[in-house]
């Protein structure tokens, strides 16, 4: 015997907006949305206690504490580079390699392990960028080109499922570098960094169109070399660096305009940490406070205010690494 399955797009029998599958009327699949997090998070590259820059591709499984396992490599040892997903594969872009500014995307599928392998490049050469996606869309703003000690501004973004270039998408409300960004499946978010001074801005765009920023509101905390993470609507921000490292956690309502609002703080204050959510939790991993670098990876419940609690560590103490999940 053998079963035709009609999809009806006028009818909605398969939906993006809801997740579900219809087969005569009955629920039969899954959650066919587009997701911009996942089970698995993974942390790649950055600089390790003895100030060598790395390039270990390491992973998780978020709803499991524990420590870290070898994923693969990066094509080169990175710092200050900037992670992002549509839930299946990860895409990690620009940072500094060997002194020097690099514009190199490339990918990992996130559910297997193995090296990351080209994807194309960014519009130019930058590092210490925020990075966020819908899902469908990925984006980076903001950043940094140490060659010309020059701060950024510009927004660019990528179909995630196509390899390929970025490509211009608008600019911030202000030139900024090691800003965090966070998203949900409409609204991109940017917030924090550092220009002439450490900032509390933060502005948003709709990731699906193209377009300039516009103001959100402010964190209470400002900061630079933050992490971030987000559910399907909420942000959270660990602020990173204010003067000195810091362990302040606020969060957003994405969808909502305004400031940030406390929701706890970090196991250890450290700043260029990196952050990871399965979409109910979110995990921090990683950082420097000083001198000291931290293996340390906490985490939290996204949609509910506490301290973070201790996860377990990354396999070796790092900081200025990049972060995404997927499953």
């Amino acid at each position: 015997t053998s079963m035709a399955i009609t999809i009806n797009h006028q009818t909605n029998d398969i939906s993006n907006a809801t997740g579900t599958i219809l087969v005569n009327n009955v629920a039969v699949g899954g959650d066919n949305s587009p997701k911009w997090y996942g089970s698995r998070g993974i942390f790649a590259g950055g600089m390790n206690a003895s100030y060598a820059v790395v390039n270990v591709i390491e992973y998780i499984t978020i709803a499991n504490t524990g420590n870290a396992t070898d994923f693969g490599d990066l094509d080169a040892g990175r710092m200050y580079p900037s992670g992002l997903s549509n839930g299946t594969r990860g895409v990690i872009g620009g940072g500094d390699v060997a002194g020097d500014n690099d514009n190199v995307l490339q990918y990992v599928t996130i559910s297997t392990t193995g090296n990351a392998v080209d994807f194309g490049d960014l519009t130019q050469v930058k590092q210490r960028m925020g990075a966020c996606s819908n899902g469908t869309r990925g984006l980076f703003g903001g950043g940094y080109n140490n060659l010309t000690n020059t701060n950024l501004n510009v927004i660019e973004y990528i179909t995630i499922d196509t390899t390929g270039n970025g490509t211009d998408f608008g600019d911030l409300t202000q030139t900024r570098r090691e800003l965090s960004a966070v998203a949900d499946s409409t609204r991109g978010v940017f917030a924090g960094g550092y220009d002439s001074s450490i900032l509390n801005v933060i502005d948003y765009v709709t990731v699906a169109t193209t377009g300039n920023a516009t103001d959100f509101g402010d964190l209470n905390v400002s900061g630079m070399a933050g992490s971030s993470c987000s559910s399907t609507t909420r942000g959270v921000f660990a602020t990173g660096h204010s003067s000195n490292a810091v362990n302040s956690i606020e969060y957003i309502t994405i969808q909502t305009t305004g400031n940030g609002t406390d929701f706890g703080d970090l196991t250890v204050a450290r700043s260029t940490a990196a952050g990871a959510s399965s979409g109910t939790r979110g995990v921090f991993g990683g950082g420097t406070a000083g001198s000291s670098r931290f293996n340390v990876i906490d985490y939290i419940t996204i949609d509910s205010t506490g301290n973070a609690t201790d996860f377990g560590d990354l396999t070796a103490a790092k900081y200025a690494l990049a972060a995404t999940a997927g499953t």
